[in-house]
């Protein structure tokens, strides 16, 4: 990447940027951050460019056949790692998983989707899912295209897409408070608190009034997520079990499930004595996950995503599964709070997380830094049976973007929330 040439013209417009904007800062500022905001900071920067070595690469990392057929853990990157016994092969003929000791609970997958099936989970994340009936970030401010937003974009359709604040019926429709975004810390949901969470009021966010019509191709740029499954109420933290459980895609079941099912979970939780479980448990993963909600995230390049907890599933043990498409990212996984340090894994086009157990679920994670140029070569290539030309437009948009498809499962096993199956 050129901001790690000091002769390249990117690296001294980094260099300008850096010295006009901290020319003003205070010396310890950094002193208050937590370990987990220092860890973003120093990922995110644009300069100094950030320093690669201690983040988790386990798609380019060699170990030896002693190291591998030892069972015990060793060192990557400086990250301590743990070679886990799969059930079976995986599509790439890879079949490696490892666990992270310091995050119980987190297993990789390392290039478990194959460079074939990337292609066309792309296809889907844009062509088929970001569309009706699955809400996607724009909805909210834009009357979308009824064949899909990336569908029109392809079609070249001059036409622009109305705004929603400029139609007749959001007058009626009583919104949530608008205003400066406030920070939401949300209860964690359980069994216990399942129906006043269920009950509780989860109004939709207003339209902005100064959103301008655009075209599909304008527009394109600007999609940042769609749901998938039950409805996620991004005002309140929550899912809006009213509007019905939208339809899990049979691919992204089958390989979340294969995932799942690939990994020994004794090797991960055998020797733990970790509570918080209540009625879940890890040994009936393989027959029982079933994941019924997630989203897919369209990362562009300076796109982040900044320390989070998942705190909104009633079952908040079981796995959910993470898939990368695109361009690389360092994804940052700590603790309960914000003050544990993280560990920086480098996640490229293929790989495969799973954060499972009471541990993992609710520790912070975060995304700080997509990579520029790090779009595989199977993106740009003709593969058999495919036309190139209809592949061009995706290959086109991936060169600046990262896909990230996660699922999840809401409720635990043996859990009857009494709702509408499906929408």
């Amino acid at each position: 990447m050129d901001t790690y040439d000091p002769s390249s013209a990117a690296y001294k417009k980094a260099r300008r940027q850096y010295l006009k904007t901290t020319k003003n800062r205070t010396k310890d500022l950094d002193a208050e951050w937590t370990p987990f905001r220092a860890a973003e900071k120093r990922y995110k920067a644009r300069f100094p460019p950030p320093d690669l070595g201690h983040v988790l690469d386990l798609t380019s990392a060699t170990c030896d056949a002693e190291t591998l057929a030892s069972d015990q853990s060793f060192y990557c990157n400086g990250v301590e790692i743990k070679l886990l016994n799969t059930n079976e092969s995986t599509s790439s003929g890879v079949g490696k998983a490892f666990a992270v000791p310091s995050v119980p609970g987190l297993v990789i997958l390392p290039s478990f989707v194959s460079p074939q099936d990337q292609r066309r989970l792309v296809r889907w994340a844009l062509r088929d899912h970001a569309r009706h009936p699955n809400e996607t970030n724009l909805d909210a401010h834009y009357i979308l295209p009824d064949e899909g937003l990336w569908n029109a974009h392809l079609s070249s359709d001059a036409r622009l897409v109305r705004t929603r604040a400029c139609t007749p019926e959001s007058s009626d429709t009583e919104y949530r408070n608008t205003g400066p975004r406030q920070l939401i810390s949300n209860i964690p949901a359980d069994p216990a608190n399942f129906l006043s969470m269920l009950h509780s009021p989860k109004p939709p966010p207003a339209p902005s009034p100064t959103v301008l019509p655009a075209s599909s191709t304008a527009l394109i740029s600007k999609l940042r997520w769609a749901n998938i499954g039950w409805s996620y109420h991004w005002g309140s933290k929550q899912y809006d079990f009213s509007k019905g459980k939208g339809r899990v895609d049979n691919e992204i079941g089958a390989i979340c499930k294969r995932a799942v099912s690939s990994v020994n979970w004794e090797d991960v939780f055998g020797q733990s004595d970790e509570e918080g479980w209540g009625d879940e448990h890890w040994r009936s993963w393989h027959e029982a996950y079933e994941p019924d909600a997630g989203i897919v995230n369209y990362y562009q390049i300076k796109d982040t995503l900044m320390a989070h907890v998942d705190r909104s599933e009633v079952c908040a043990t079981s796995p959910l599964v993470s898939i990368s498409l695109g361009n690389a990212a360092i994804f940052l996984i700590g603790g309960l709070t914000r003050d544990v340090e993280p560990t920086a894994i480098l996640l490229r086009s293929g790989d495969v997380v799973i954060m499972s157990g009471p541990a993992c679920r609710r520790a912070y994670h975060g995304v700080p830094r997509i990579l520029e140029d790090t779009l595989p070569d199977h993106f740009s290539l003709k593969l058999d049976g495919e036309g190139f030309s209809s592949w061009t437009p995706y290959e086109l948009y991936m060169r600046t973007t990262r896909i990230n498809i996660n699922v999840r499962q809401v409720f635990p096993k043996g859990f009857d929330p009494g709702l509408q199956v499906e929408r």
